[in-house]
């Protein structure tokens, strides 16, 4: 026998509080009366007790007691094993990690951000196999597919702007390195969500990352893209050789501010045929995109064996009622 809700067996300590209290309550009862009234008298007008029945009817209320908690605790023996098949999608999770994240026209900035909203979906996701790339001036798989979801948080908490040393802004690599944990063979069931503030600094270099979207596309992937940051620009801060907190300027002494690129985020979307979304504060983009990928087809991730074990709380309900409805029947007093 197993208890599938065990904590509900502390109830029992109501017991002994029951007897404690009808104890003292039989003794101020015993001493009030003998105060105002005879014993010869009591017998006469009927308010002699039996010691019998009330202990008998006490003795009913307590295993009524004790069988109800012993219900509400959920006894369980007898089980079958069933065959559980597992479904899901591969999404890869691509996050920014440049120095342009930083910037707080989102609070408390955009990185932060964007960690909580990943967080959320990792909160919801349910079946489907998850991994994390970091990127910035390139990429690299920080967490492989997976369906451990906590190792996955753990990953996604450990992120910060100094986790790829290389500086600036690769859309491009981001989306080849999350492309690096799919199965080629496979045409579908593959999703990368990148989050990003959309600046790239990698196409001067021959890096497009609307053609790298294109290839995507051509391995079965569908890339939606969430823009992180205002299009009104930003300062992106950083820290002097003092600990002072400073705002990142160019060879001219003027400030740097960072802009939120929708065209370029908008094209790698509309080149997989995903979607793009615009986070805001206040808002969890995430959401969305879960409810999107919701309707898509999804593939066998493999099977589980799950144990069912059979409730029994009905017969020490049943027999736990009929004690307390009998002790209601049982008088007290004498005849």
């Amino acid at each position: 026998m197993r208890f599938a809700s065990p904590e509900y067996l502390y109830l029992w300590l109501i017991l002994p509080a029951l007897v404690c209290f009808w104890l003292i309550a039989d003794w101020r009862r015993k001493r009030a009366l003998k105060n105002f009234i005879s014993p010869e008298l009591m017998q006469k007008i009927g308010l002699t007790l039996s010691a019998r029945m009330r202990l008998l009817r006490r003795v009913l209320i307590l295993m009524g007691i004790l069988l109800a908690v012993f219900a509400l605790a959920r006894p369980q023996w007898g089980a079958k094993v069933t065959r559980i098949e597992q479904k899901g999608l591969d999404i890869v999770i691509a996050i920014d990690t440049s120095k342009s994240m930083l910037a707080q026209d989102i609070k408390p900035n955009r990185l932060e951000k964007a960690k909580y909203e990943l967080g959320k979906l990792i909160d919801i996701l349910q079946g489907d196999r998850i991994g994390v790339v970091a990127f910035a001036g390139t990429a690299f798989t920080l967490c492989p597919l997976t369906l451990d979801y906590a190792a996955a948080q753990l990953f996604l908490e450990s992120i910060t702007t100094d986790i790829v040393p290389e500086p600036g802004t690769c859309l491009a690599d981001a989306i080849s390195a999350a492309l690096e944990n799919f199965q080629k063979e496979e045409q579908k069931f593959k999703v990368i969500l990148l989050l990003t503030d959309g600046e790239d600094h990698c196409r001067e270099m021959g890096r497009d990352p609307v053609k790298s979207a294109e290839e995507a596309k051509k391995q079965g992937a569908v890339i939606y893209t969430v823009g992180i940051g205002g299009t009104e620009g930003a300062p992106i801060p950083v820290m002097d050789e003092s600990g002072n907190l400073e705002y990142k300027r160019d060879e001219s002494g003027k400030y740097i501010e960072s802009r939120l690129d929708e065209d370029t985020l908008k094209q790698i979307a509309l080149a997989t045929e995903g979607k793009y979304y615009h986070s805001v504060g206040g808002e969890l983009e995430v959401e969305k995109f879960y409810q999107q990928i919701k309707q898509m087809e999804r593939k066998k991730l493999g099977e589980q064996l799950q144990v069912e074990y059979e409730d029994r709380f009905q017969y020490f309900l049943g027999a736990g009622m009929i004690l307390l409805f009998i002790s209601i029947l049982i008088p007290e007093r004498k005849r």
